[in-house]
Order: C-alpha cells, then structure tokens, then sequence
C-alpha cells in the first residue's frame, strides 16, 4: 500500500493534491491514502479563522472552504490530526473524530482507526506542561489564552492510548518525540536548524508525552511536523518479553513550501484477507467506553488513576469481550459510515464576512457515535457549563500569553521531571521576513537541477544508491539521557538507511510561484522557535 505523508498542512489542500496527482503520473504509481501531520486548517468561514492561533495578517481562507462546501472533493482518502494552527471550533465538533469534508478524516484529540487491515494512531495537538493535567474546557468564543490552550495535548488522551495492547502499524503526532533526534543525523539537523541545538544537547526538544507513548506503543512508523523541517530516524525499542525487539522508523516533513521538502510516499505492507475501507478500531472504542467517566471538561488539574490504594481501577486495559461488545453495539458493523453533514455555512466569496463571528455546534457525527456507544459529547457538555470559571483564570493568566514563553502554574506541576516546555530558552537569532525566506528559497532552488512541470512543481536530484557496506545497528535504548556520539561515517550511513527504508518515493518541492503572494507589500516578521510556528503576538502594533 502507497501512502503520501504531508507534513503541516496549512490550508494547501490544492497544491497537496496537485502534487499527489504529478507523482503518480512522475512515478506511475497509486496513492492509497494521504496522512497529514497537523496544521491541517479545516477553516469553513471567516468565523473559523478568529479560532486559529496565528496573528491576524497570516488569517487566510486557503482552499478548504471548496472541499467542505463540495464545490470540489479529496481525490484521495485523506486522514489527519490536528496541531497549534487550528480552526480549534471546528475540530472541537469531533472530539472522538469524523469527517470535516467527504473523503478528509480527522481523528480527534485522540484515536485509532483501520484501513484496509492498517491500524492508523494519531494524537492531536502539542505538548505543553501547564495543559497537560487539565480537562478540555475551552469553548467559544475562546479568550486570547483558551485560543492557544485548546490545542494542548492532556493526559486523559496520552491515558487512553497507553491502554491499547494491540500493535500499532502507523502513529502521527504534530510534535516530536522528545529525544528521537538522537536516532538520527543529529548533525544534518542543526545544520538546517541551529537555534535547535540547546534542547538537542539537553534532550529536551520535543514532547515528553509522545516520548512516553512511543516506548509504549513501539509503532512500525512514526509520522510528525511542527519543526518544518525533514529528518529520518531509525529507533530500536528494547526486547519485551520473549518477543523479538520491534523497530518504529520515523519521518517528520516540512510544510507546504516552495523547495520544501513537504511530501513522501511510504510504501507500508498490505494484509491480505483484511476488510476494505477505513473502519473503526474496536479496541479503541472499546478504551473510549471505558474511560468515559474520567473525561472532564473543566481547567482544575487532574491525574490519571493509579495502582496506590487511592482508586478503586487504574487498570483500563481492555479484553476481548469488551471488543465484541462494541461490535455489538455498531450491529457487526464497522465500517466509518460517510455521515459527513454541514453544521455552518461555508464561505462565500460573492458575499465576504471580515467580522463574523466565531460559530459552535453541536455535529450529528458525534451525537451518533456517542449514543451508539454511550460515550459523552464532552464539546456539547462544555457548551452547558458555559465554562465561565474557566474564562475568568484565562483573564487572570495574562491575555497575552504566548505558548513559548509561558512557565505554568506553580500549583500544577509538571508530571515529567525533566520536562521544559515552558521554559525554552533557545531563539533563532536569524529573525527573517517572510518575502525574503521565500526569495532565499528560490535562490537556494535555481542551484538545483529542476524537473519542472506545467504545475510548476519540481523534484530534487536523485539520490545515490545505497552504499553496500554494512550499517550499524541503532543504539539498544529508548530514552536517551543525553545525545550519544558516533563516528561521522556511521552516522551518516544511519541516516541514509532511515531514509532509504522508509520511503518508496522522492520528497517533492513546490517553486515560489505556487504560493499566493497577494500580501508581499508587506514585510511580517515570524519568530522561529522551538515549537512555534507562528508569532504568538497579535497584530495590533
């Protein structure tokens, strides 16, 4: 099975699927499915975009307004899961997942789906200490902290997937592991981002929460963004038991760029004998029915039930009568039924809407899983409580928080000892506008030889074959205290296997005309930091 990986997305839906149908021309072959990292933008209207957490002058309608309106529909089976550019209204529709347009999945906070006998994961969203122990109270109108803590991963989700006992074939995060960068050319990856290095060294780059799930879980392939930058990895989980040692390789991906290297096709082993389709999980929906109860929709910290006398279960693990239930309680069937349905009206063109207002509603997709399950809609039950106590601790922390900066609550510690994520010192002391990163781009890209098409889209230079001599294996261990050192060559060799193995298909680039430059008589700065993709500071200087 041929499955195209995106990374942040960034409303480019167009250009994504444009690229997808020149590789299958290019290369002759057929993408199955398209799996996104996050960003995705399912914006709808003008009042989804006051819900994404980018300054307004970046607030743009982008493309997929034509896919849920059906103007036009995904030419492939699309999955993603959401990151910190969000329409976070729109997703918050979907907490156990669903269709936002024919033929484009989301899969929730958290989930696990199937298709064609595939087991697909995701976790939505980033790591932030200060979220992490909290419910997901956020409601709109969100204030200008609720607008960032929305997409914040918490602990109820990481507590759901550590359940799952079955294996893994392909997990997506938005954020890194944190540590899987000592898997693979650590060096190759500071070159492209050297305010990087400090949380490199100190091993504190990325989320401690998909870390944990990692080790956890021990997927075949790992998938994420955020970084915006491509880089491979290769990690071998210590020996479980009596069964051999599995292997998870890892792949993060750029954005949707002009020479970006933003797309890859992966080819990933087919099951024969498996149902066709993208189907329900009935593990999954059989943890979600489990841990219904502990889901909560207010800010007050929580922590998941433990073996330490305190709880009456901890253990949410569940068994094979549990899943026939759940079969049961779908009638046997466990095809994702194509319920895709409006709840706002689209954007109009004709008729544009600068100052609408935010919209929030409750979606038919999830009243239907929910009672068929028994599940709570906990977006609607946010909507009863109105959430005001929630709204008046978003005033009190500061209407200008910015995710980077922010240091959390001292009442709220962080269950991660180590864990830094509020307290990120590194800085990109290469501040750019945007105009001249897309000129550097496009200096960069005329030194390449190009393959252009009428798209304009372009490959790079192929790669040289493998060398025939024999790689070392990855490093015995699953969290690295620090970065382990290794001979140049070696490294280097590492770094073409992860590459070479877990791709079937050259990256594409995008050339500079691709992208629309409507807003080049201005000059916005963005400030590149460790897990911030946007500037947090709105646009009012």
């Amino acid at each position: 099975m041929k499955i195209a990986v995106e990374g942040c997305c960034h409303g480019e839906l167009d250009k994504i699927y444009e690229t997808i149908e020149y590789l299958q021309e290019k290369e002759r072959v057929k993408v199955d499915l398209l799996l996104c990292c996050g960003d995705f933008q399912a914006v709808r209207n003008e009042g989804d975009m006051q819900c994404m957490a980018v300054p307004a002058k970046y607030r743009m309608m982008q493309t997929f307004y034509k896919y849920y309106s059906g103007e036009k529909k995904a030419p492939v089976l699309t999955i993603f899961i959401g990151g910190n550019h969000e329409a976070s209204n729109h997703l918050q529709e979907l907490p156990y997942g669903g269709w936002v347009a024919p033929n484009i999945y989301y899969l929730g906070y958290a989930g696990v789906i199937r298709y064609n006998g595939i087991r697909i994961g995701g976790l939505s969203g980033i790591f932030k200490s200060h979220d992490y122990r909290k419910g997901h109270h956020e409601f709109p109108p969100y204030t200008p902290q609720t607008l960032r803590s929305v997409y914040h991963v918490r602990n109820i989700e990481v507590f759901k997937l550590k359940q799952i006992q079955m294996p893994i074939d392909i997990f997506m995060s938005h954020d890194w592991p944190r540590g899987i960068y000592h898997y693979g050319t650590t060096e190759e990856l500071l070159k492209k981002k050297k305010f990087l290095r400090h949380e490199v060294e100190a091993n504190t780059l990325g989320s401690p929460a998909a870390e944990e799930l990692l080790a956890h879980l021990q997927p075949s392939y790992w998938f994420s963004a955020h970084l915006h930058v491509k880089f491979a990895a290769v990690m071998q989980h210590p020996r479980k038991g009596n069964s051999a040692p599995r292997v998870t390789k890892f792949l993060s991906l750029d954005k949707c760029l002009p020479y970006r290297e933003f797309l890859q096709i992966v080819e990933v082993p087919e099951r024969p004998g498996s149902s066709e389709g993208l189907e329900y999980d009935p593990e999954w929906l059989a943890i979600l029915k489990a841990t219904n109860s502990l889901q909560r929709t207010t800010p007050h910290p929580w922590n998941p039930p433990e073996n330490n006398g305190l709880h009456e279960r901890w253990d949410f693990r569940v068994s094979e009568a549990a899943m026939m239930e759940v079969v049961e309680d779908l009638c046997g069937d466990l095809a994702i039924p194509e319920n895709f349905t409006q709840t706002v009206p689209q954007y109009d063109a004709n008729r544009p809407q600068p100052h609408a207002t935010p919209s929030h509603s409750v979606n038919p997709q999830t009243t239907e899983l929910c009672a068929k399950l028994g599940l709570t809609d906990i977006y609607a039950q946010a909507a009863q409580r109105g959430d005001e106590q929630g709204k008046v601790r978003g005033g009190a922390r500061g209407e200008e928080e910015e995710d980077e900066g922010s240091e959390g609550s001292t009442d709220e510690p962080s269950e991660y000892p180590t864990d830094t994520s509020g307290l990120s010192s590194s800085f990109n002391p290469d501040e750019i506008a945007i105009e001249e990163e897309w000129e550097e781009e496009e200096e960069r890209g005329q030194e390449l030889s190009k393959i252009c098409t009428p798209n304009r889209l372009v490959l790079p230079e192929p790669q040289s074959a493998l060398s025939s001599t024999r790689l070392s294996d990855p490093p015995f261990h699953s969290t690295p205290e620090s970065a382990q050192p290794q001979p140049a060559t070696e490294r280097e060799g590492q770094w073409d296997s992860a590459d070479d193995e877990i791709t079937s298909g050259r990256s594409v680039k995008r050339t500079s005309s691709e992208v629309d430059l409507c807003h080049r008589d201005t000059t916005p700065k963005i400030k590149r930091r460790n897990q911030v993709i946007y500037a947090t500071e709105q646009d009012d200087d």
